[in-house]
């Protein structure tokens, strides 16, 4: 007789395992399917965020940004050293013992809050059976009661450029180097391709970036994008615009591009080549033919607002259905999930779901850019507030960017917070708290906020909203 779980969620990425334990919190017999191992072949929770995705990428962004500072930020503080040199051996295992205690972490959790743990590949079966496929190849058919989908994404592969796993590698490869390239090509300017290209550039490589958009950064703000296009260039990233990837042929060490832009198809040579355009589903032999579960052409799942599919008791959740692809997103989501599997009404805000890019200036937003607004007629009054007028920036020498808060010119709601600069994700994130309950620029601008924090410059762009500023000139209302 085949086990019969009231939960059974497929994936253990941070929508699935997530899920999984609130699932067992609320008092639901909860399993969770994973199949991803690490390279000792062992179970290994957490998804591509925790294994190859958000953690280890933030550890290789953390430890890039203290060489560079060591190399070229130090001496105005009063920090005289020379010889500054980077173990990147070192540093890449730095990355694989934080990746390691926080995986090992998701088990732990599993085991403290009654989670039955299954390692293999799970599959959706008519009627709510899962089918499990272990490691040895023997396959095993449990029940449940309610099915959660969460088996994620992984990167997108293109013609013009295979991945080897060499010298054209994928995200996952980038995180993996042993030596700093002289010569890095990016291919795709996105959130992945600036982070990656930001640490080996911090740590000598010559990187080009090629991005088929001619805008940059088009999901942001436009005065953000152009300033982070600034800061970027400066830092050392060529940044080529409109530059369209055709082919690449691998000559032992180094690989050929050839792409095409406003002037025609030109050439370039790299030691190796990150291929980082986005991320697709993974739903490969995820459903049976008769499971009922509805799939559009580009592999996700149809979902309604509460990630219910056409099945019910199977739902979706993270990467696999609409939206953006983050980690928080999923996370929020398989909580939803649960909840409403007990019975209760909870709902997602999608409208409020932060958006951060963790070069350096950091650069985040949420809520509506400026540009989304007018398109929609709304009028708006905008406040900004730049970091090189704030006490605690300049006493940190880390004075780029600036923070800029847009409110409905009726009623003074906040409708976007964006931040590019230090601390910028976790600003949103009070901008994000504030929005909502459904705070206005006043609200925010009669608070008290503590000095001398990061956190002044939202509440003096809040007050630049209305022409309140305090520590920079307002601008006169037309």
């Amino acid at each position: 007789m085949s086990q019969k779980f009231d939960v059974v969620v497929i994936g253990a990425g941070p929508g699935g395992y997530v899920a999984a334990i609130k699932a067992a919190q609320l008092g639901l017999s909860t399993a969770c399917i994973e199949k991803y191992t690490d390279k000792e072949g062992k179970l290994a929770l957490g998804g591509t965020c925790l294994n190859v995705g958000c953690i280890p990428s933030k550890a290789l962004l953390d430890s890039s940004w203290k060489f560079h500072e060591a190399q070229d930020g130090f001496a105005i503080h009063g920090i005289n050293h020379a010889g500054v040199t980077m173990d990147v051996p070192a540093m890449v295992g730095r990355k694989a013992n934080i990746v390691k205690g926080l995986t090992s972490g998701v088990a732990t959790l599993f085991k403290a809050n009654g989670v039955t743990s299954l390692q293999g590949h799970g599959k959706l079966l008519a009627g709510k059976k899962v089918e499990i496929t272990k490691p040895d190849g023997s396959t095993e058919i449990i029940e449940a009661e309610n099915v959660i989908l969460a088996p994620g994404s992984r990167p997108i592969d293109i013609p013009p450029a295979p991945v080897d796993n060499n010298v054209i590698v994928d995200s996952t490869g980038a995180l993996e180097f042993q030596s700093v390239p002289k010569r890095l090509g990016v291919i795709g300017a996105g959130v992945i391709g600036l982070e990656l290209g930001s640490v080996w550039s911090r740590l000598g490589s010559e990187v080009t970036v090629l991005e088929a958009l001619d805008t940059f950064l088009l999901a942001a703000d436009t005065a953000v994008s152009k300033e982070a296009l600034k800061t970027l260039t400066k830092q050392g990233l060529d940044i080529k615009l409109g530059a369209r990837v055709t082919g690449s042929k691998v000559k032992g060490e180094e690989v050929v591009v050839t792409y095409t832009d406003k002037d025609g198809e030109q050439t370039i040579i790299f030691d190796k080549l990150i291929v980082a355009v986005g991320r697709r589903p993974v739903t490969t032999d995820l459903l049976a033919a008769d499971s009922g579960v509805n799939i559009d052409e580009r592999g996700f799942i149809h979902v309604d607002d509460h990630c219910a599919t056409t099945v019910p008791g199977v739902f979706a959740i993270g990467d696999v259905v609409r939206g953006m692809m983050l980690a928080h997103k999923a996370s929020e989501e398989g909580i939803m999930v649960v909840e409403r599997i007990k019975g209760h009404k909870t709902q997602m805000n999608y409208d409020l779901i932060p958006s951060v890019i963790y070069t350096h200036p950091e650069i985040a937003w949420v809520g509506k850019n400026e540009q989304q607004l007018k398109a929609e007629g709304v009028e708006v009054n905008v406040g900004t507030f730049p970091f090189a007028a704030s006490g605690r920036a300049m006493a940190a020498n880390d004075t780029g960017g600036f923070v800029k808060v847009i409110a409905d010119a009726k009623t003074d709601r906040v409708l976007g917070v964006h931040v590019i600069g230090p601390s910028a994700a976790e600003l949103v994130q009070q901008g994000a708290i504030g929005m909502e309950f459904g705070t206005s620029a006043e609200d925010l601008g009669m608070m008290v906020f503590s000095h001398p924090t990061l956190s002044e410059a939202l509440h003096e762009a809040a007050l630049a909203v209305n022409g309140g500023a305090i520590h920079i000139a307002n601008r006169k209302k037309r």
